[in-house]
């Protein structure tokens, strides 16, 4: 047989392709040579070169949390590449690094930013994905900030593009011991164990508190504790207390309660404060507030301390002109505050049972010793402060804005003491202990609280510092459905002479049916969730200091009682979209049974575009547990956290 001869013996190198060449020396022969299945596994034939990346979307913290990329080679079996970030190779300290394995370590800077894998074999051969950076410094009280306007303008990888059923949906669930009222709060760069972690906090009906991981898939739990065990202040045979043992038999809350408003977190010091309700032995009740350590859960400043306040007064159940707390028919709804190392606690009742009364109670945060003690109707009755579980608003000056539920009003009255506030919304000082500095009370309270339509069922918000017109706003509402825009320099007080609408204020209009919750607000919109209602988009005009009064959108999904809670994530001004829970279906004694709960998403823009909800997907991928009543969503980092009867739901990116 006839061979090709060498041409000479020097070293002659034969290129057969980018990915292929061999070396020859010596006597090597120089021949056609045929690549044969060149990928593992191939039945002959050439095969081109593909490349694949892992996960296609991501989301981390700033700094803190990194993100293994991994990327797959058709064609090359050693399935080599090489990393950029935008562009960048192996990235830089301005948009993260990446290494050669695929660890991509953030930049200190909030961005969207592009990860690529490249072939080396073949460098017009790549793969993609993108990873959002968040410079969010937590969620760490009830709908987001003091202003409790339920935005997060820190949220770089839910978008009005991302939010949809083929990319997001349901990525793990947290097993909870009872129902979840308490909005999750979620804390980033947590250090447990010497491991950096992002974490969740939520508390249950049965008393107890959780801490999970915010990220692992399947849910990590951090820690446990037991608010009724001995080393949490409880005594032996104490429970969460039976429905049937407050209330009025419309069992409101049920099977239990425990704990029902959310906590609050003190980040520099690492504490959670939270109070718990209970019963034991039979017919004797506790409140107390907890002061939680977030890494263990252990107890705090030799907390807990047991709750319990009295003010001079002659009202319902007072005893020789002294009014006390009544730990049994005082429901902690609301929401706890923090302010300037103060924790400020609020209560109603439970389903009108009498006797109770508004309460206000101030703890110092490092010492758990009572600080103050204000009562919104010491002479009169009822005036709880529930806000169907929303939190006192707060200023810049650290004053609080909250509403009071239907009870005795006599603000108006020239005869002393005159302090009794049903049906009012409230500025209470903290200056110097708590006092009451302004008011608001509709002209028609006395209407309102004789056919139980409390003013106090919706949450307050203060609206950002205007440059023109009177700068410091608030926004109020109730159920009677109506909106009500105060000054917080003069917020009115009381009309005795108005007769259709409030003149002494500077604007209110019928916005809903019937309101039970806190309206977010974002770039001069109002988002407004009635109950029976679809969501509705009420703009602001900064040039006339009003809002219009016709709904510029409204969501095509109607929500029947109680009505969401929404909040909104953005990117800065742009690319908002709007979260809303329909908790309808939170069991007795809800008309429509029990049932999952279920998140919607809308463009913020338009509430007419729906981007995606929790009952879409096939197979229900995507559904919640059983739902709360005024569940509140929170979202950070690329994920949606949402509280049910028996689980903590996490939402989020689909990774691929």
């Amino acid at each position: 047989m006839n061979r090709p001869r060498a041409q000479n013996t020097k070293e002659k190198i034969l290129v057969l392709s980018r990915s292929h060449r061999i070396v020859c020396t010596s006597t090597c022969v120089i021949a056609t040579l045929v690549i044969v299945g060149c990928g593992a596994g191939s039945g002959g034939g050439t095969q081109t070169i593909s490349v694949s990346i892992s996960p296609k979307r991501a989301a981390v913290v700033a700094i803190t949390q990194s993100a293994q990329f991994s990327a797959t080679v058709t064609g090359d079996p050693q399935n080599r590449v090489a990393w950029s970030v935008d562009g960048v190779n192996g990235g830089s300290v301005a948009v993260g690094t990446i290494s050669t394995a695929g660890l991509y370590t953030p930049p200190a800077g909030a961005a969207t930013h592009t990860i690529r894998a490249t072939s080396t074999a073949d460098t017009t051969k790549t793969a993609s994905a993108t990873i959002a950076v968040t410079d969010l410094s937590g969620v760490v009280t009830y709908h987001n900030n003091l202003a409790r306007d339920g935005t997060n303008s820190q949220e770089y990888a839910l978008t009005t593009s991302s939010v949809k059923t083929a990319t997001f949906g349901k990525l793990f669930s947290c097993p909870v011991d009872g129902a979840a009222y308490t909005q999750p709060l979620w804390v980033p760069s947590l250090n447990v164990g010497g491991q950096i972690r992002n974490a969740i906090f939520v508390a249950t009906q049965h008393d107890s508190a959780y801490a999970f991981d915010a990220d692992a898939n399947p849910c990590s739990q951090l820690w446990h504790a037991n608010l009724l065990d001995a080393a949490h202040g409880g005594t032996a045979g104490e429970i969460p207390v039976p429905t049937g043992d407050v209330g009025n038999g419309y069992q409101d809350i049920q099977p239990e309660i425990g704990v029902t408003g959310t906590p609050v977190i003190e980040q520099t010091s690492g504490t959670l404060y939270v109070v718990s309700k209970s019963e034991g032995p039979a017919g004797t009740f506790h409140q107390r507030l907890h002061a939680l350590d977030l890494v263990t859960g252990s107890e705090k400043y030799a907390g807990p301390i047991d709750i319990t306040a009295s003010v001079p007064g002659t009202g319902d159940g007072s005893v020789g002109g002294v009014l006390t707390f009544n730990p049994q028919n005082q429901h902690q709804r609301s929401a706890l505050t923090l302010v300037n190392g103060i924790v400020y606690i609020v209560w109603a009742s439970h389903e009108d049972r009498d006797p109770y009364h508004g309460w206000v109670i101030a703890y110092d945060g490092a010492t758990l010793a009572q600080a103050a003690v204000f009562n919104a109707d010491p002479n009169g009755s009822r005036g709880g402060i529930w806000m169907a579980g929303g939190a006192p608003a707060v200023d810049g000056s650290g004053n609080l804005y909250l509403s009071t539920g239907n009870g005795t009003f006599d603000g108006n009255s020239g005869s002393p003491p005159n302090n009794d506030f049903g049906d009012s919304v409230l500025k209470v000082g903290t200056a110097s202990g708590l006092s009451l500095d302004d008011w608001f009370t509709p002209f028609n309270q006395d209407f309102l609280n004789a056919v139980d339509l409390d003013l106090g069922s919706s949450g307050v918000v203060v609206l950002p510092d205007q440059v023109s017109g009177p700068p410091h706003l608030l926004v109020a509402g109730g159920k009677e459905g109506k909106l009500y825009l105060l000054n917080r320099d003069a917020m009115g007080n009381y009309c005795a002479i108005c007769t259709i609408t409030d003149t002494n204020i500077l604007q209110s209009f019928l916005a809903a049916p019937a309101i039970f919750g806190t309206p977010a607000f974002w770039q001069n919109k109002l988002y407004l969730g009635g109950t029976s209602d679809n969501i509705s988009l009420f703009t602001f005009d900064p040039t006339t200091g009003s809002f219009s009064t016709i709904a510029s959108s409204r969501s095509a999904t109607s929500f029947p009682f109680p009505g969401p809670t929404p909040s909104v994530s953005a990117q800065g001004a742009s690319g908002g979209v709007l979260w809303a829970i329909d908790s309808s279906r939170y069991g007795i004694p809800s008309a429509f049974g029990l049932g999952p709960a279920v998140l919607h998403a809308y463009d913020a823009a338009n509430l007419a575009t729906e981007l995606w909800n929790s009952s879409q997907a096939a197979g229900n991928r995507d559904a919640a547990g059983n739902a709360v009543k005024l569940a509140v969503p929170t979202v950070a980092n690329g994920k949606v956290y949402i509280g049910t009867r028996t689980e903590i739901d996490v939402y989020g990116l689909l990774p691929n």
